[in-house]
C-alpha cells in the first residue's frame, strides 16, 4: 500500500498509531512519494531505535554517553552552525580557539601563544592530521639533504585502527611492534630497532586500546635523545593519547608524557572519551606553529571571508565543540579529578570483585599511575571452564551489558581478553549491578551448553605478572 502524499482530514487529528502511514511497512530503501505526519515520523523511527543497545550499558566503548541537560541545551543552540564557516560563527570559532589554548595549557607547552591546534571530527582525524604534519617535515628535511622521499615509516605499538588507515591512505610504512608474553607494549629497546633515516615519528600511545595502558613516552624520548647525541638522527614522537590526554593531567598531574618532552611534536586526544564531550569532537595540538608546515593550510574565501583550515573534513557541526568548552568552564581541574577519582575507583571495585566471582586473571587493574580507568581480566589455564569470554560477552548482552572479549594482536593472538571500560555516569552501584549480572552469566553456563563453540578462547594463560605489564613465558 502505498503512502497517501498528504494526511486526509479525518488522520489530522488521530492518534499516531492510527494513521494509515502507522499501519504499513515504512519505506526502507526507496525514496518515498508522500509526506507523513511528523509525529508519526518521529514515532517510527524511535521505535525502530528501541532495538539498539542502552549506551549507559555499553561498557565496551570509549564515548560518553551521558550529558548534563545544559549540553543538551548548548547542542540545540548549535545544531545549526558549521564549523568551518568562521566568518559568520566568529564566537563559535573563538571557542575553538581557547579550547586548543587550555588544552596547550593542560599539556604544558612551554609558550601557549607559539601553539597551533584544531578541532576534528574525532580522534582518528586529529591523528591523521599529526601525522601529516609529521610526514611533511620529513620530507622537506629529506629533500634538503638529498635523501630520497619515497618511504617513510612510523613505528607504533599496539595502535587503534586509525594508525592503520593513516599508513594506508597517506602511503607510509606502519612498523607495528609485536605484542609478546613478556612484554605487552611498546618499549624503548623495540623502538630503537625499527627506527631509521625514514622514520617520520615514533607514536606511543597514552592509554593502549587493547591493554588501557599508557606506553612510557618519557622513557622512548630518552633513548631517541641518546640515538640523535650517538648518530645525529633527530626524530620526533607524536603521542596519541585518544583516552589519556584527558586523565593523567588530572590524576598524575607530574608525569612526564606530554609537551614537558622536548622530542614531543604533537599530541592529539579526543574530546568525547574522558574529555567527556558529546561523541564528535577530537583535537590535535601542536608544540609550535613551526611544527604545522604551511603547504598543509589551505585558504578559501567563499564564505564570506579568506579563511584557513586544515582538516580532512570540510563541514563539520560546532556544538560539540562549544559542549567541550562548556565542561572545561564547568569542572576546571578540580571537577575533572574528583570525577575522574570517582571512576578509577569504581574500576579499583570492579578488579577487586570480578576474581571473586570467576576464575579470572587480572589482566589490567585500572591503576590511573598506569592507564586509564578499565579493567580487564583473562580466564585463568589451570580448572578452564568449560565456556569461553566470549560466551560470557554474549550472555551478559541478554541483560543489556556490552562487555567487550577479543584476541590480542600478534604475537600472543590466542590470549583473550575481556574488558569494561568506566566511565562518567557509571557509578558503584551500576558497577555492583553488573557485577551481579557477571555472576548470574557464569551460573547460567555452568548448567548450559556453551553459545561458541570451545576452542583456543577458552584456553587461555594466566596475567601472573601485572605489575611488569608482561604475560607468562609459556603459551598454554
Amino acid at each position: 500500500m502505498p503512502i497517501q502524499e498528504k494526511p486526509t482530514s479525518s488522520e489530522a487529528d488521530a492518534d499516531l498509531y492510527a494513521t494509515r502511514s502507522a499501519d504499513i511497512t515504512v519505506p526502507k530503501f526507496r525514496f518515498p512519494k508522500g509526506e507523513m505526519r511528523p509525529d508519526v515520523a518521529e514515532a517510527l523511527i524511535r521505535d525502530e531505535l528501541f532495538l539498539d543497545g542502552n549506551a549507559r550499558q555499553n561498557l565496551a566503548t570509549f564515548g560518553q554517553t551521558w550529558m548534563e541537560p545544559e549540553i543538551h541545551r548548548l547542542m540545540d543552540l548549535a545544531i545549526d552552525k558549521n564549523m568551518i564557516d568562521k566568518d559568520e560563527y566568529p564566537a563559535t570559532a573563538e571557542i575553538e580557539r581557547r579550547c586548543v589554548s587550555i588544552l596547550a595549557d593542560l599539556w604544558n607547552a612551554p609558550e601557549l601563544k607559539n601553539s597551533i591546534g584544531c578541532a576534528t571530527i574525532g580522534s582518528s582525524e586529529a591523528a591523521m592530521l599529526g601525522g601529516l604534519a609529521l610526514k611533511w617535515r620529513w620530507r622537506e628535511k629529506a629533500k634538503a639533504a638529498g635523501r630520497p622521499t619515497d618511504r617513510p615509516n612510523i613505528v607504533t605499538g599496539p595502535v587503534q585502527v586509525c594508525w592503520h588507515k593513516f599508513a594506508r591512505y597517506f602511503d607510509v610504512e606502519i612498523r607495528e611492534i609485536p605484542l609478546e608474553r613478556d612484554r605487552i607494549s611498546m618499549n624503548a629497546e623495540e623502538v630503537l630497532k625499527r627506527v631509521d633515516e625514514n622514520t617520520i615519528a615514533v607514536m606511543p600511545t597514552f592509554g593502549v586500546t587493547f591493554t588501557c595502558q599508557y606506553e612510557p613516552v618519557a622513557e622512548i624520548a630518552a633513548a631517541l635523545d641518546k640515538l640523535q647525541a650517538e648518530t645525529g638522527l633527530d626524530i620526533p614522537i607524536h603521542v596519541d593519547a585518544a583516552s589519556g590526554g584527558f586523565t593523567a593531567p588530572f590524576k598524575e598531574p607530574d608525569m612526564a608524557w606530554d609537551f614537558r618532552i622536548p622530542r614531543v611534536a604533537s599530541i592529539n586526544a579526543s574530546g568525547h572519551k574522558y574529555g567527556l564531550a558529546p561523541l564528535g569532537v577530537g583535537w590535535v595540538v601542536w608544540r609550535d606553529k613551526s611544527d604545522l608546515p604551511d603547504d598543509l593550510i589551505f585558504w578559501v574565501n567563499y564564505l564570506g571571508g579568506n579563511m584557513p583550515t586544515f582538516a580532512l573534513n570540510f563541514s563539520r557541526p560546532g556544538g560539540q565543540i562549544i559542549a567541550q568548552y562548556y565542561l572545561f568552564l564547568r569542572l576546571g581541574r578540580d571537577g575533572y579529578r574528583r570525577l575522574l577519582d570517582n571512576m578509577y575507583d569504581t574500576a579499583a571495585h570492579i578488579a577487586q570483585e570480578i576474581v571473586k566471582i570467576g576464575p579470572f586473571h587480572l589482566f589490567f587493574d585500572g591503576d590511573s599511575k598506569k592507564g586509564i580507568p578499565g579493567v580487564s581480566w583473562m580466564l585463568k589455564q589451570d580448572g578452564a571452564p568449560s565456556w569461553s569470554l566470549f560466551d560470557l560477552s554474549d550472555r551478559l548482552r541478554t541483560r543489556g551489558w556490552q562487555a567487550a572479549a577479543y584476541t590480542m594482536l600478534p604475537n600472543i593472538t590466542d590470549v583473550v581478553v575481556m574488558r569494561v571500560l568506566v566511565r562518567h555516569g557509571f557509578t558503584r552501584d551500576m558497577a555492583d549491578l553488573f557485577l551481579e549480572d557477571v555472576k548470574r552469566s557464569i551460573e547460567y553456563l555452568e548448567t548450559h551448553k556453551p553459545a561458541t563453540p570451545l576452542g583456543k578462547e577458552s584456553q587461555q594463560t594466566p596475567h601472573h605478572a601485572l605489575s611488569k605489564g608482561a604475560l607468562p613465558a609459556k603459551a598454554p
